[in-house]
């Protein structure tokens, strides 16, 4: 089978989109299929077997990290040279809709996956009187597809609530030969710890530093808590306001981390804190819960279906007053103060997470494809 991705994020940048989007690449050219990823510039010309294609792009304003690939004719000659038996548009933006025009424009079947949680994230940068407009503009553009993947439950049902037709999950993925318990090291901990004592109650989150993640959640355990440090690990336009927010706590910023010493990271943590409330899925915590750490995230969006509450990790409320202070508070002690529960939950994670593989999600999506066109 021939497929043609659009998407407006894709290498260098970090994040689980891209991870679901090499892996998936990955699996389809060893499972013999051919690849190609039109993509916002900046990427290899070549990957893992499948070819790039860069696209002129510009910064999102609000979301610098976030460039919106601009279609010219090297997009429509690159895929009329290619000839796709399917275009698949990730999360359908300006580049997106330039695959969608393309695919019906040139009678090519169109499937689209809903991965970011926009709608949600306006509310963060003071717009959220503009979530009903995104809406029904995600929802013009989703149902064009004949069939649109959801990372998670919630999201199938939210997206059907919203009018978005054809809905399916697609289930999620992580690797477990890449982060696993066996890379906790003392090391990787004291440098996760900075210059803070090592009192067994290592905080850790893992991911982008920005305002929807909602970082600034964990201030109040680290408070309530005083024998826990915090370690943040990744990057991002938040930043220098958390710096100020976690001023005077046992906080230690560490940057990127990649391969080896990310996977260290995880299984180096005690608890891995999740706060944000606005995933479609949560790829960390399945990278977290691979590498042995218990898990705590919201009872929200895509998390529910990866967290057992009280097998393989803590699921707090953040509707509760006070953004879920108390509530995410009371799931940490839950686990800190009781060893045995802890460890129960370290071999529980690990166990869930070995449950979902990459090859697997990508032959469920293949099976996807193959249905999709076979109905037409």
């Amino acid at each position: 089978m021939k497929i043609a991705f659009f998407t407006e994020t894709f290498l260098p940048k970090v994040d689980g989109i891209v991870t679901r989007l090499t892996k998936t690449i990955e699996y389809l050219v060893k499972n013999g299929d051919d690849v190609i990823v039109f993509c916002p510039e900046g990427s290899p010309s070549n990957y893992k077997g499948a070819k790039i294609v860069g696209v002129a792009a510009m910064p999102l304003p609000l979301y610098p990290e976030l460039k919106l690939g601009l279609p010219g004719p090297a997009v429509s000659e690159a895929l009329e040279e290619f000839q796709p038996d399917l275009i698949h548009v990730v999360n359908p933006a300006v580049l997106g809709l330039g695959g969608i025009w393309l695919a019906k424009t040139n009678n090519i079947p169109l499937i689209a996956s809903y991965h970011t949680h926009l709608p949600k994230y306006l509310e963060h940068y003071g717009m959220g009187m503009l979530e009903p407009l995104l809406w029904e503009l995600l929802k013009a553009a989703h149902n064009q597809a004949l069939l649109n993947l959801c990372t998670s439950t919630a999201m199938v049902n939210e997206l059907e609530s919203k009018g978005i037709q054809r809905t399916a999950l697609w289930q999620r993925g992580v690797d477990t030969n890449s982060f696993k318990p066996e890379y906790r090291n003392q090391t990787m901990r004291a440098k996760l710890l900075g210059e803070y004592p090592d009192t067994g109650s290592l905080l850790i989150y893992v991911g982008r530093l920005s305002a929807e993640k909602q970082i600034e959640r964990i201030k109040p355990v680290l408070e309530k808590i005083p024998d826990a440090s915090l370690a943040l690990v990744g990057d991002g336009p938040y930043r220098n306001q958390l710096e100020k927010i976690f001023e005077n706590t046992k906080t230690n910023f560490i940057g990127y981390l990649a391969g080896e010493e990310l996977a260290s990271a995880y299984a180096s943590g005690d608890i891995f804190l999740f706060p944000s409330s606005t995933e479609t899925l949560g790829l960390v915590l399945l990278e977290a819960m691979a590498a042995g750490c218990p898990v705590i995230g919201a009872n929200k969006g895509g998390i529910p279906d990866i967290i057992n509450d009280g097998i393989n990790g803590c699921l707090y409320d953040p509707d509760q007053k006070d953004n879920g202070k108390e509530s995410l508070i009371a799931a940490t002690k839950k686990i800190l103060q009781d060893n045995s529960k802890k460890e129960k939950m370290r071999i529980a994670a690990r166990t869930e997470a070995e449950k979902w593989d990459w090859n697997q999600a990508t032959l469920q999506l293949k099976n996807y494809y193959t249905k999709t066109l076979n109905e037409i």
